[in-house]
């Protein structure tokens, strides 16, 4: 299937398909295990995927049918869909695409250029779904002692790291390259990694999978704040305990101080908070980040609180002190000298806490494939690299990435992004230079491709395909990995 210049030299032969341009010998495979010497032919190891488009009926797949019910699009689909795994690259940059392929839906005139696009330009952004510390923003992510990557601005209820991009795929030791690159091409293809940080924790990062942090799995990503904790669960406390603390790392949330707590007419209890009072209700800072309560270091959580005021507290007075996932929770009384003491919680209360949990969803990793189609990737599609931009801009072209849906930021180029999980199994590659190959393809009309000087004498009907032994037909099911 290989598409690529091949060079003898004695019973070796040249591939051109990466920079690298490795000499085979028969029966071996270059650098990057993707294309191979067979019987003197360069060949590609991967068979091409191509997907069809199915639903799930009594737990068969079937066929979407060109006629019936209207499914809700309102543009129908292809049936099969040419992806760009296995399909091969462009390098060098004059060539066109591997396959242009021309099918009709619905009456009009398409073509899909795919590609496997060689990304030095790459990262993935991870999205960890826990409260607990991972490390501070800036901190340096370490795969095999290596610098891979950075902690970002954590976001609600998760923490965000950015790995991969040229600087530490080019711009560091031989080694950092290397293990750069293994690292994406884990994380793209869905599997297991260890990452250290600076600083901080060591987190397992699968996609899709909950994250393990520390040698403990996360269970449960934050209901919210515990400002927002204590506006959703107000009521459900009101008449059953005489004050709440939700502890919460960012934003400690106390009940009767709360403007929750002051529409339903709960008294002042006294309560003295450590941290920096923001709004009523609502303090930063109580405690130092770490991976205790509600993402904080603490162990016990009296320590957040100073003592009592006597002219407000009361022996007596009940109150309920919870983290933001009702992973801890503890039940206390004030004795005669206003001091908590912990005490067995009634049934009602534990229900409340139960609610909370039952609310937390549950904790994943989220890993988004992130890259820039430059201009030698573009030029496989168009002698005119500047119209593809623009035709995807105007919306008049679709981009895919192993034919999953990718957001296209704005502003200059074509960078962007795709949830890995909602890809075949192994959509990602590498080559040796060190960089990461990755499919995508751009549909549209074939009268836009032609407008956009497309490579038109490239174009091949669909049905050439279908015959094909390399070619691997898969089942195309929404929002589930093949």
């Amino acid at each position: 299937m290989a598409d690529t210049m091949t060079v003898a030299a004695g019973d070796k032969i040249r591939c051109d398909a990466c920079p690298v341009m490795c000499y085979i010998k028969p029966g071996a495979a270059g650098a990057c295990d993707r294309y191979a010497n067979h019987d003197g032919t360069l060949v590609r190891v991967d068979p091409h995927v191509v997907l069809e488009r199915t639903v799930s009926h009594g737990g068969k797949l079937v066929p979407f049918q060109v006629s019936g019910d209207w499914d809700g699009k309102i543009v129908r689909q292809p049936d099969i869909f040419v992806t760009a795994i296995g399909a091969g690259t462009t390098y060098p940059d004059y060539k066109p695409a591997p396959f242009i392929v021309s099918s009709e839906v619905d009456g009009v005139d398409m073509v899909t250029v795919v590609t496997e696009g060689i990304f030095s330009y790459c990262g993935v952004k991870v999205k960890i779904d826990t409260d607990r510390y991972l490390g501070p923003e800036t901190a340096v992510v370490r795969a095999d002692g290596e610098a891979v990557g950075h902690v970002t601005t954590s976001e609600y209820g998760s923490q965000m790291l950015s790995l991969g991009g040229v600087h530490h795929l080019t711009g560091g030791s031989k080694k950092e390259g290397r293990v750069t690159c293994d690292t994406l091409m884990d994380l793209s293809n869905c599997k297991a990694v260890e990452l250290t940080i600076d600083g901080g924790a060591t987190v397992i990062v699968q996609a899709g999978k909950p994250p393990i942090v520390n040698s403990v799995p996360e269970e449960r990503m934050r209901v919210g704040c515990g400002s927002a904790t204590i506006g959703m669960f107000a009521k459900q406390w009101h008449g059953k305990v005489d004050e709440v603390v939700v502890v919460d790392d960012h934003i400690t949330g106390v009940l009767s101080e709360h403007q929750a707590g002051k529409l339903l007419d709960i008294a002042d209890t006294g309560i003295k908070m450590k941290g920096r009072r923001s709004t009523p209700g609502r303090y930063f800072q109580v405690a130092d980040p770490g991976t205790g309560w509600g993402g904080t270091n603490i162990s016990d959580p009296l320590s957040i609180l100073g003592p009592f005021n006597p002219k407000e507290a009361r022996p007596g007075l009940t109150m309920l002190m919870v983290s933001t996932t009702g992973e801890h929770a503890s039940y206390y009384v004030l004795d005669e000298a206003l001091r908590p003491v912990e005490t067995e919680m009634p049934a009602d209360l534990r229900f409340s806490v139960e609610r909370i949990q039952e609310n937390c969803e549950p904790a994943l990793c989220t890993v988004l494939f992130m890259g820039g189609a430059g201009g030698s990737l573009r030029a496989g599609v168009t002698d005119n690299p500047v119209r593809l931009t623009r035709s995807v801009k105007d919306a008049l072209t679709r981009v895919t990435s192993g034919g999953a849906p990718v957001y296209v930021w704005p502003g200059g180029g074509i960078t962007f992004m795709v949830d890995v999980t909602q890809m075949p199994a192994g959509a990602f590659g590498y080559v040796p230079t060190p960089a990461l190959v990755a499919p995508i393809e751009f549909t549209m009309r074939l009268s836009d491709y032609a407008a956009l000087g497309g490579h038109m004498d490239y174009v091949r009907p669909l049905s050439s395909l279908r015959d094909s032994a390399e070619v691997r037909p898969m089942p195309y099911i929404p929002g589930r990995r093949a």
